[in-house]
């Protein structure tokens, strides 16, 4: 594995990335929860990667939601940003902390990961309840000092949780998850996550409304990225969707082992050297 970032190469990355999210084209963000899963994004040809709380959770052995300590977590994040030349954002939940003070660390620390970017959730962990805006605004306004101060452009993906949360017959959502954007907006962030929100229709006002770049998690029942890209969407992602994909194949790999005994699962797969040489080529990379 490659030595940590020097501060000038994590800019470029940093730099690299917030660009993306104003390209021609829709930034595609597959989420890795570990080395490997982000060298195989890689070598497809993404122009980066983010990582997946649940998904690295679950791979540590732990649920999602903040129950594996934010050192474990930024050890994971560390890991996949030095195996792939790629920019990584590193999903750091809500934060791990409750003031300001403790979630600009928390960005101190995903930067010295060697990470470029970080999504922010504004729901409490393990509450069905939304961070008051005005702390939620001081927290992501401290972010951004801190990353100023860093001296690297960490690219904010501040999370509005207000369709995942707030009751389906509260007429206020749209206004209210609209309000929200344009504080983080203002407080800093660059690009806001409308989480939990799949009719095309909503995704295309909320686009439109918001004004800055919007991030939707794509999911069974989502557009197409066709459609996304069409309705003007910067950045789509997937959460632990490709993780649990994997987690299915090791499901049917037990089944057929019970079941038959044969070994059919191993079929047309990638070979020991293979997999070897995502890693070995990158002895000497700087």
């Amino acid at each position: 594995m490659k030595p940590a970032l020097n501060k000038e190469e994590q800019r470029r990355k940093a730099e690299r990335l917030r660009e993306l999210h104003h390209g021609a084209r829709m930034l595609v963000l597959p989420n890795a929860w570990d080395a490997a899963s982000a060298k195989v994004f890689e070598r497809a040809g993404f122009k980066a990667v983010a990582t997946t709380s649940a998904g690295v959770a679950n791979a540590w052995g732990y649920p999602d939601g903040e129950v594996m300590s934010r050192a474990e977590m930024l050890q994971a994040a560390g890991i996949i940003a030095r195996a792939t030349r790629l920019p990584v954002s590193a999903d750091m939940e809500a934060g791990f902390g409750v003031t300001p003070e403790e979630i600009a660390e928390t960005a101190r620390l995903t930067l010295e990961s060697g990470a470029v970017g970080i999504n922010l959730e504004d729901s409490l962990v393990g509450k069905p309840a939304l961070r008051e805006v005005p702390l939620q605004v001081e927290i992501l306004k401290a972010v951004r000092q801190t990353a100023d101060a860093f001296g690297v452009p960490l690219v904010v993906n501040a999370r509005v949780d207000v369709y995942s949360v707030l009751d389906e017959s509260d007429p206020t959502r749209f206004a209210q998850a609209v309000g929200r954007a344009h504080a983080y907006l203002e407080a800093g962030a660059d690009c806001i996550f409308a989480f939990g929100i799949t009719d095309k229709a909503l995704i295309g006002d909320l686009v439109r409304e918001i004004g800055a770049p919007v991030n939707v998690l794509a999911r069974p029942g989502s557009p197409t990225l066709a459609e996304l890209e069409g309705l003007g969407v910067a950045r789509v992602t997937f959460g632990s969707i490709p993780m649990r994909v994997a987690l299915s194949q090791a499901v049917k790999i037990a089944d057929e082992l019970k079941r038959t005994g044969t070994y059919n699962f191993a079929q047309g797969i990638l070979s020991y050297d293979e997999v070897n040489g995502y890693f070995e080529r990158m002895e000497g990379d700087k």
